[in-house]
């Protein structure tokens, strides 16, 4: 996977660790048990704390712990523990904060019909408390209590609201990541096709040279087909290592810089005279620096529609004009037997150059050469002042 240079601002959303699952429920028991026994101290008409208690208090927390797996038990017998601690009168205090804890998260999960449905029984140990005059509680009280768990609800709707909003932030990253993923793989399959079609043509001619001048005993010219060939199958396993070294890293940068430009364009010009194509260069207008995207992709675009020239057209001569007006034009010519342009089939090659002009605003255009051969034409729109 590519290196992202973002990925250590943002990530999935953060789950909550084994740890906090027993860590907290023990922080819960000893909230619970302990501000209750101060809350006993302060209402004088409730009922003693007793054993009983005690467990009801525990309940709390022990589902707590176990709402990892088991929410759908955990959750109403929590509220059964609270609604019985009400109906029997012991004090108000933290006992509510089991159950809060725990309806916060059944409604994050979208467990809402749950967290309703146990908040009935904590009501009804209220009504229940409510009917006793002799100890502290009220119909007062019970509504305090339903407006309690209004307020519990509302939080847990925030949680789970901010919750939400992660997780389709964290997707919609993933989406794009995956995206670019598949928008690099496409370039640097675009990539080994030019690398393998051009150097691999270039071999296969200069092997039939070779092969023709060991059958015709001229050893002397032998030579120089054999270095063509040696030299083009290293820097075509140079440029294939460096693609394949980018697909097999998954935690090193991506490059950020082509492997190739416009100013390796003697290189390819000397490994086709190399291969019998005779080749001029012309550079018109005011040089300047390009952008890195655009050089590469024009360099490219050279490399295949030699490569075609080579394979297809038969030619003896090749004129390639760089025209750095306005914007940068690209034209290569020939004075082969190309195909008619208007009943050409395009294959890969051709398709490749019109993509990597179009990613960049520009275009293709194949017509007739004045050589005599096929003209392709790439124009990329450059912005004033544009480099790399």
């Amino acid at each position: 996977m590519p290196w992202d240079p973002d990925a250590r601002m943002s990530g999935p959303p953060r789950r909550v660790p084994p740890i906090a699952w027993v860590v907290g429920p023990l922080i819960l028991a000893v909230f619970q048990i302990g501000g209750s026994f101060g809350a006993a101290q302060g209402q004088t008409d409730a009922r003693p704390l007793d054993a009983l208690a005690i467990a009801l208090l525990l309940v709390g927390p022990v589902g707590v712990a176990l709402s990892r797996r088991w929410l759908t038990y955990a959750l109403p017998v929590a509220a059964a523990a609270m609604g019985v601690w009400l109906a029997l009168g012991y004090p108000y205090g933290p006992i509510f904060a089991s159950y809060a804890v725990l309806t916060i998260i059944a409604v994050s999960r979208g467990r809402r019909w749950l967290a309703w449905g146990s908040a009935l029984l904590p009501i009804a140990g209220q009504l229940v408390r409510g009917l006793d005059t002799d100890r502290q509680g009220s119909w007062g009280g019970v509504g305090g209590f339903v407006a309690w768990l209004i307020v519990a609800f509302a939080v847990a709707e925030v949680v789970r609201g901010r919750r939400d909003r992660a997780a389709a932030a964290w997707a919609a990253r993933r989406e794009a990541l995956a995206r670019r993923e598949g928008e690099e793989r496409l370039l640097i399959a675009q990539e080994l096709h030019d690398v393998v079609a051009h150097h691999m043509s270039l071999i296969n001619v200069q092997a039939g040279v070779a092969l023709h001048l060991g059958e015709r005993e001229k050893p002397e010219h032998v030579e120089p087909a054999l270095r063509a060939i040696r030299d083009a199958s290293g820097e075509a396993l140079a440029e294939l290592r460096s693609l394949v070294d980018v697909l097999r890293s998954d935690h090193a940068p991506a490059p950020r810089a082509p492997t190739v430009r416009l100013a390796a364009l003697g290189d390819l010009v000397s490994r086709s005279r190399a291969a019998g194509l005779d080749i001029t260069v012309k550079r018109l207008g005011a040089q300047r620096e390009l952008p890195a995207a655009v050089d590469l992709a024009a360099y490219r675009i050279v490399q295949e529609a030699i490569t075609n020239v080579v394979r297809h057209a038969y030619a003896t001569h090749a004129t390639v004009t760089l025209d750095h007006d306005t914007d940068l034009t690209v034209t290569i010519e020939d004075n082969g037997h190309g195909p008619d342009p208007a009943t050409l089939i395009e294959g890969n090659g051709i398709s490749g150059m019109r993509e990597r002009a179009h990613a960049l605003g520009g275009t293709v255009a194949l017509d007739p050469s004045p050589l005599g051969g096929l003209q392709v034409r790439a124009n990329f729109p450059l912005a004033e002042g544009s480099s790399s």
